[in-house]
């Protein structure tokens, strides 16, 4: 904090006299910031801390899931949790931690866990870890990026469900209109289809069955399952087209969409790709009512610095690098190579 403190207050001093210099001291300041904004958001409790023992977690939902049945007779529902007290052998503790948990139930099926919920169970906490096969997924990685730090699982019957709520409001509405745009889409097609559009139109993928994941998978066509800056663009041209269309000016016009293209990127929350797409409408949008030229790269930075200013921890994550990266490399590179080679032949045929 005192670090990025006196790199502000030298960059303020250096504002009128050396440009390079205060560009540095800018850049020396939004690390600092970084750097302790992750320490700060940063888990207080790593998983490894318990070992293989049995404790007694308290908790509560941070993410709900669906119900899936596992055979004939068994059903199982994931959730990701955090953690307020871990219980072992030692006095309880108060520990901040990401849980990813499996709960099952046999014979008939269990209510589904809400966020906010608080709950209670015992349970041996597990490290996330990789099969060691050439190129395999990272799924640790993957829940990394998440936030989560371990995985659990119990039984329904030896759950105890607290009293109170835990969380956002904020969040529990958002969770609560994506559930309900499921449940619609749920009623106007047939089951299999429905997973498919739940996927398509809000990212959730909770529903598409394991075969069909495959074939999609294979057909090298698994990218139509999910929400991306694709979705994004095609909603917004016909958001800002449609209300020119029943005679809204401009200004509203551009102030509607950025409105309504946040709002389905918080819905979807299926992270940097979709917000990149989002950020940079947002920014073509305001920049054009400021009568401002269209700069990809612009928008593009000042996209990622809302992402990081939000959660620096994404910096380090692969969807994160791989958005940016590839849409800088287009926007750097391709572009102007092709603005000083074939454009201006192909415009001139």
């Amino acid at each position: 904090m005192i670090a990025a403190i006196v790199f502000i207050c030298s960059a303020i001093y250096f504002l009128r006299r050396r440009e390079l210099a205060t560009l540095s001291l800018c850049f020396g300041a939004i690390f600092s910031s970084g750097a302790l904004t992750m320490q700060v958001r940063g888990n207080r409790a790593p998983a490894s801390t318990f070992g293989n023992a049995e404790i007694v977690v308290t908790a509560h939902v941070t993410a709900e899931g669906e119900l899936e049945r596992e055979g004939p007779d068994s059903f199982r529902q994931r959730i990701d949790i955090e953690t307020e007290t871990l219980t072992g052998d030692s006095p309880s503790q108060r520990a901040s931690l990401g849980i990813r948990l499996n709960i099952y139930s046999e014979k008939q099926p269990m209510p589904l866990l809400r966020y906010g919920q608080r709950i209670r169970f015992s349970t041996t906490l597990i490290p996330p870890r990789n099969f060691r096969n050439p190129g395999a997924f990272d799924y640790a990685g993957y829940l990394h990026e998440k936030g989560i730090s371990a995985t659990a699982s119990v039984k329904y019957s030896n759950l105890e469900l607290l009293n109170g709520f835990a969380g956002a409001p904020v969040e529990q509405i958002r969770q609560r209109i994506h559930r309900s745009i499921i449940a619609k889409i749920h009623q106007l097609w047939p089951e299999q289809e429905a997973g498919l559009m739940d996927a398509i139109v809000i990212g959730e993928d909770s529903f598409i069955e394991r075969p069909t994941r495959v074939d999609f998978q294979r057909s090298g066509t698994y990218h139509v399952l999910v929400v991306s800056g694709m979705n994004v663009s095609i909603l917004a041209l016909f958001t800002v087209w449609l209300l020119r269309r029943v005679g809204l000016g401009q200004i509203f016009a551009s102030i509607l969409a950025i409105v309504l293209i946040i709002s389905y990127a918080a819905i979807t929350n299926v992270g940097p790709p979709v917000w990149r797409a989002a950020l940079m409408f947002a920014v073509y949008l305001a920049t054009r009512l400021l009568y401002r030229d269209r700069a990809m790269l612009n928008a593009l930075g000042a996209a990622a610095l809302a992402l990081l200013i939000f959660d620096p921890q994404s910096l380090f994550g692969a969807s994160f690098q791989m958005t940016f990266l590839c849409v800088g490399l287009v926007a750097g590179i391709g572009l102007p190579l092709l603005q000083r080679t074939i454009q201006p032949y192909s415009r001139g045929l």
